[in-house]
């Protein structure tokens, strides 16, 4: 997930650099869903992978 995010965040970069607005735009978004999903994912697993089953 968070390749994906780094990803479309290249393409965002890229596409703002030769002046493709609406491209730059549409993958910046992306980007942070897919970042902000992996955020709260990780934060999950962090939480719910501490707990053992003795």
């Amino acid at each position: 997930m968070l390749g994906w995010a780094i990803f479309f965040l290249i393409v965002a970069l890229i596409a703002a650099l030769f002046g493709f607005g609406g491209i730059a735009g549409a993958a910046t978004s992306i980007a942070q869903i897919l970042f902000v999903i992996f955020l709260v994912l990780f934060i999950v697993s962090l939480l719910f992978g501490r707990r053992t089953v003795v």
